[in-house]
């Protein structure tokens, strides 16, 4: 058999490509009106406003986790997640994989979206094309690094309210009507340059992910309901980055409900 590639429904993959390489996702949760929901398995409502999210638990993780390693046929496994300082995912991993043995190896993306994504696709080529269970983890834990990921939300309410930035970054944004450009650093999200508008918030955007990106660039970029938004940003990187394949996703319901309905974000990584 090979590696298995394991990660979450935060990657962002396009289930093609999960099915071709046979990745097992393992899905994060949406509560909503008290009802657990799984994403990517349970219809979930299209009003994100008032839910809450969760990350598997570690029975979750551990079902999964031994299914894989069953169908490695003892080749291993790698699980890449998302973030641990966005996420209590990673600590789910690390109680599910200690008690399997050394047949997994985790890596924490310190990223999500396709930040993460990137990373689990080239894990999972990588053991398509036989590599052994140390090359696999390190293609995942190299593309991982080399992630950059730059946001830009309507409102910083909804990452205020999950935790996922400081209540005086959001507090700035919201007293001042700044249009602030987020990123990630070593997987926690931090404020990266103030603007006043969303146009010139946009302008910072594009402008950073060209000075990230360089020659075989991986880039995404991702939005939440808002199309158009994400549509200009894709016209001024093939503009300004021809050789780059970009691709275009909509952002999923637990990465939406925390970054609100307008949201647009972009990834950029190497392989």
């Amino acid at each position: 058999m090979t590696v298995v590639v394991v990660t979450d429904s935060s990657c962002c993959l396009d289930p093609e490509m999960v099915d071709r390489y046979d990745i097992r996702v393992v899905p994060l949760h949406v509560i909503a009106d008290g009802r657990d929901l799984r994403e990517g398995v349970d219809e979930l409502p299209e009003d994100l406003a008032t839910v809450t999210t969760s990350g598997p638990s570690p029975a979750e993780l551990t079902e999964v986790y031994t299914s894989a390693l069953d169908d490695s046929d003892g080749d291993g496994v790698v699980a890449v997640h998302l973030s641990r300082l966005l996420s209590g995912t990673w600590d789910a991993a690390r109680s599910a994989a200690d008690a399997l043995g050394d047949g997994i190896r985790l890596v924490d993306s310190r990223n999500t979206a396709m930040g993460l994504g990137f990373a689990v696709l080239d894990a999972a080529r990588a053991a398509r094309a036989g590599e052994h269970l140390d090359q696999v983890y390190y293609r995942a834990e190299k593309v991982a690094a080399s992630a950059r990921t730059l946001l830009v939300v309507d409102r910083l309410d909804h990452l205020r309210r999950g935790g996922r930035i400081g209540t005086a970054t959001a507090l700035l944004g919201t007293a001042l009507a700044m249009k602030p450009v987020l990123h990630l650093v070593e997987g926690k999200l931090v404020l990266r340059e103030k603007t006043r508008t969303m146009t010139k918030a946009m302008t910072k955007l594009v402008d950073g992910v060209v000075a990230e990106a360089g020659p075989g660039a991986l880039v995404a970029v991702h939005h939440r309901d808002a199309p158009e938004r994400a549509g200009r940003i894709v016209e001024q990187l093939s503009e300004r980055l021809p050789e780059a394949e970009v691709t275009v996703t909509e952002l999923d319901a637990v990465l939406g409900a925390h970054v609100g309905p307008g949201a647009v974000g972009v990834v950029v990584a190497h392989s």
